[in-house]
């Protein structure tokens, strides 16, 4: 089993080498709008959005931050399948432009557009960020009524592009069999809040790249991959950054697409792809540890995992099979990794 991943450094907002209906799932964490980190990017963009900031025009701004995205989101579109899948990871943004504090919300923005362009919007998943801050209040403190709740979070939002997606050969059922999750990974994935996962360090070290990306944990993009997308499939990030959702698709068998419009980004991006293999299979190791751990605890199991040979709770997970990494080969842009179709025949409790 082979799987290819590209990191092609281009503008999102046109992805015409992507074929439509092509990609079966994306996700990605765009840019910020209002988040002031960003603003230079989104001026340089839109000189308006400069005059905007300058005159303390925020909501003028945040709307023409968001007509720099929309392009984005139709090409995304327009590359999914039917039935495809778009989790979007976005964060709400609040700010004081000219004395006046407020909150502006991002998420119901994107939403509010990938509901026009015709996605069906499935539940969405709310993570909680750590947060660094010292001081958790905002505004006036301990006194009411001028004091604001901090962002400690982040919504990943999830649509589909039609109707649900369809399974019909030998092949592609096999696959799905194979890219089940388990019973209590499904319990823990599958809930609209996740408070276990760490947000991710985001200032970067490269003095050539932007000073900083909007990197999400390496946890977050595997789950969503692992939840939405069977081995084999193709998965883009519009923004790839430092390069963590290729990562994760690498470490679930996935086929990748990166773009990013900052080709300083390609050693990051590199880098963090150098150690894949063997960080993939200490992390299918400790999945499987996991489970194991777990499976203790359950009494009368019924099933049996055909390729590991441990209990599993439930029929859904008897073919259940996560793909050791055997090497990978990179060529300019291009990741090649190869796999093995066995179980992982070196695993011991």
């Amino acid at each position: 089993m082979k799987t290819t991943s590209q990191i092609v450094f281009a503008n999102s907002k046109n992805l015409d080498f992507i074929p439509s209906n092509s990609i079966d799932l994306v996700i990605t964490s765009p840019p910020y709008p209002m988040i002031k980190i960003w603003d230079e990017m989104f001026c340089r963009a839109n000189d308006c959005i400069y005059c905007s900031l300058n005159k303390s025009n925020g909501e003028t701004a945040f709307e023409l931050m968001h007509k720099e995205l929309e392009p984005v989101w139709d090409e995304v579109y327009r590359i999914l399948k039917k039935g495809g899948i778009a989790c979007i990871n976005i964060g709400d943004a609040v700010r004081t432009l000219n004395g006046d504090f407020k909150l502006y919300s991002n998420h119901t923005k994107v939403l509010s557009y990938l509901l026009k362009l015709g996605f069906s919007n499935l539940p969405n998943i709310v993570w909680r960020k750590q947060t660094n801050a010292p001081n958790k209040f905002m505004g006036s403190g301990m006194y009411p009524p001028s004091a604001y709740v901090t962002l400690e979070h982040e919504y990943i939002l999830i649509l589909r592009k039609g109707p649900k997606r369809e399974f019909n050969s030998v092949n592609e059922k096999k696959m799905r069999t194979e890219s089940a999750v388990f019973w209590e990974e499904r319990n823990m994935f599958f809930s609209d809040v996740w408070m276990d996962l760490k947000g991710d360090r985001q200032k970067l070290e490269d003095k050539e790249t932007r000073e900083r990306s909007g990197a999400y944990p390496f946890e977050l993009a595997y789950r969503i991959i692992n939840m939405y997308s069977v081995k084999g499939d193709t998965v883009l990030d519009p923004f790839l950054g430092t390069g963590t959702t290729m990562r994760a698709a690498i470490a679930s068998a996935r086929n990748c697409i990166g773009v990013e419009i900052d080709s300083n980004f390609k050693n990051v991006i590199l880098k963090s792809i150098n150690d894949i293999v063997l960080f993939s299979n200490d992390y299918i190791k400790k999945r499987l540890s996991k489970h194991m751990q777990f499976i203790k605890s359950k009494e009368n199991t019924k099933y049996i995992n055909c390729h590991y040979g441990f209990p599993v709770v439930t029929r859904q997970e008897k073919q259940l099979l996560l793909n050791e990494l055997i090497k990978m080969e990179i060529f300019d842009d291009k990741i090649s990794v190869w796999y093995n179709k066995l179980n992982f025949l070196h695993f011991s409790d």
